[in-house]
């Protein structure tokens, strides 16, 4: 994928961002600049258009930070006019790779990450460029939510337990697991834990116990029978090869829901849990679900396993 491909709607007057052909493109960015924000993300002065009048915050998975996890989506999105908001979310003291500080993100219980999304929805709807596009009529004071597999789970918990509903139009999912990982072998794994041991998973990672089927957080999000808000649309992206994951606890069926599965018209699609945060054919999907009033086609190739480059026309 060239810097420009997905550049099209960028501001006559403003240069395209280049846009990384691989996931792990932003662990370079986040080592360089520990702590920072990618070209094209976390301005607040930033604008919302009449063509994209939400923001958009970009939730990152599990061990990952709002550099290393989304190289190619922030300048894809900001190349096309949006405003792109993305946090690290889930930090614990503590847990992080020690050699030059960089955060741990997901770290936290699901519920602490949610609320911190909240605030930081709040940041975003109050910020001086969103207020000055919706004094103009622009904007219906809600973002659109991007989730990467655990940042997907924390965007949806927010929207339906935490009553963030109001303040989301729609949230699109990598690679959710909404009815949770249950039924695989991690799962059976886990339920035969002794007591100490599970306390102790819980205590460094909890992601891994709560994503698991039948936990109090995918009880509660799946409660009266799917994970959805009302009036939240969704658009949730899977793989088949979701590193052992059942990918159809991510294609739970409802209204204003898209399911999507990124092998269907492409069975050369070998993207998995990694690739598919990079793979060009999620950058159009992605574009599309924000904009369906300007749809553009979805490319094909042979799409590379863990770092989601696309090979060939």
């Amino acid at each position: 994928m060239t810097a420009s491909a997905f550049g099209a709607g960028a501001p006559a007057t403003a240069a395209p961002l280049p846009v990384p052909d691989g996931f792990y493109a932003g662990v370079a960015a986040e080592l360089a600049n520990p702590g920072g924000s990618l070209p094209g993300s976390n301005d607040y002065a930033c604008e919302p258009t009449r063509d994209h009048p939400r923001p958009v915050v970009l939730l990152h998975d599990l061990g990952a930070t709002r550099q290393s996890n989304w190289a190619t989506l922030v300048p894809a999105l900001a190349n096309e006019g949006h405003c792109v908001y993305a946090l690290t979310y889930g930090v614990v003291p503590g847990k992080g790779f020690e050699s030059n500080g960089q955060p741990l993100g997901g770290t936290a219980p699901i519920e602490v990450s949610a609320g911190e999304l909240a605030d930081f929805v709040d940041r975003v709807l109050a910020a001086p460029g969103t207020q000055r596009a919706a004094a103009a009529g622009i904007g219906d004071g809600t973002v659109d939510l991007i989730g990467h597999a655990e940042g997907a789970l924390v965007a949806g918990y927010y929207a339906k337990v935490l009553g963030g509903a109001d303040n989301v139009h729609e949230i699109v999912s990598l690679a959710p697991t909404w009815k949770g990982a249950g039924g695989d072998v991690a799962a059976r794994y886990v339920d035969r834990m002794p007591a100490q041991w599970r306390a102790a998973l819980y205590d460094q990672i909890p992601y891994f116990l709560q994503v698991m089927s039948g936990s109090d957080v995918v009880e509660a999000l799946n409660a009266g029978g799917a994970p959805y808000a009302p009036g939240v649309e969704y658009t949730n992206i899977a793989t088949r090869y979701n590193w052992g994951i059942d990918y159809t606890s991510g294609l739970v069926p409802g209204p204003q829901v898209t399911n999507i599965v990124v092998q269907d018209g492409c069975p050369t699609d070998y993207s998995e849990h990694d690739g598919i945060g990079a793979s060009p054919r999620t950058v159009a999907i992605v574009l599309n679900a924000l904009d369906p009033a300007h749809p553009r086609p979805v490319p094909c190739g042979v799409i590379l396993p863990f770092v989601g480059t696309m090979v060939g026309p």
